[in-house]
């Protein structure tokens, strides 16, 4: 069954725009992780436009008390951070790796986005890379951390992700979403199903995300079934804004289900 991963950053985002503490980012993972959802993904950047450092402590320190865990007993909620391992220490961010290191998530997704990028808008492009990336992921490793590498599905050579001794990759998902919001999302549909197949044939587990949404998730989990989690965060928090947040996560946790 893929695992349903909700990315905090856009709580952080409102936040930010009027100051304070209001909405706060501990109490909409209560309120996602209550609705059954099986992660928490955050995305903290050097610039602290929206998930801050002392973001990270708190759901950090939430989840090792148990304050977050999943209903029913389904245990502790996977803790996702996301970023560039390059970014480095500055005032009010303590650099990517020391981040991570300090928080011990469960999976550390490596995307390289450079500080002035809106949002991840691609892979890696591994050439040159491995001597960069493989000390990074092993350090991870070695703290307890399971690694994935963001990447795009044209991506020919996930043995290479494998090489790094990663255990994942996610599939940057932009131009899929794109092309079914053009109502033309076959072919692009068929790479991200490729590229799925291409990754598990090289040891890898599967995530996917970047611009999912309740329309195009469906299809997309139909063509890679295999897929082991998405993570979704600006799309669910603008339907949310219409539905509520807790109903919002059961409807992405019924289309997993019907396809699962």
């Amino acid at each position: 069954m893929t695992l349903l991963s909700v990315n905090l950053n856009k709580v952080a985002v409102l936040r930010n725009a009027r100051g304070g503490v209001l909405p706060d980012v501990l109490d909409a993972a209560r309120v996602v992780v209550a609705s059954g959802c099986g992660g928490l993904t955050v995305h903290p950047r050097p610039d602290r436009r929206h998930i801050h450092p002392e973001d990270v402590a708190s759901l950090a320190a939430a989840l090792a008390a148990g304050q977050l865990d999943r209903p029913g007993g389904a245990g502790v909620p996977e803790f996702n951070i996301e970023g560039n391992p390059l970014a480095g220490a500055r005032s009010g961010y303590p650099g990517f790796i020391e981040l991570v290191l300090a928080a011990r998530p469960t999976q550390v997704t490596l995307v390289p986005d450079s500080d002035q990028q809106l949002t991840s808008d691609h892979g890696w492009d591994l050439a040159g890379q491995h001597a960069v990336l493989e000390p990074l992921v092993a350090r991870l490793r070695d703290a307890g951390c399971r690694v994935s590498l963001f990447m795009d599905s044209g991506c020919l050579d996930f043995a290479a992700v494998a090489a790094m001794g990663a255990q994942r990759v996610e599939l940057y998902t932009g131009p899929y979403a794109q092309a079914f919001a053009a109502g033309a999302p076959q072919q692009e549909l068929a790479r991200c199903a490729r590229a799925a197949e291409r990754a598990q044939a090289a040891g890898l587990a599967v995530n996917a995300g970047h611009d999912l949404d309740q329309r195009n998730l469906g299809p997309l989990l139909r063509a890679a079934p295999a897929i082991s989690e998405v993570s979704i965060g600006h799309a669910l928090f603008c339907e949310a804004l219409y539905d509520g947040l807790a109903t919002t996560v059961q409807r992405y946790l019924a289309i997993i289900d019907e396809v699962g």
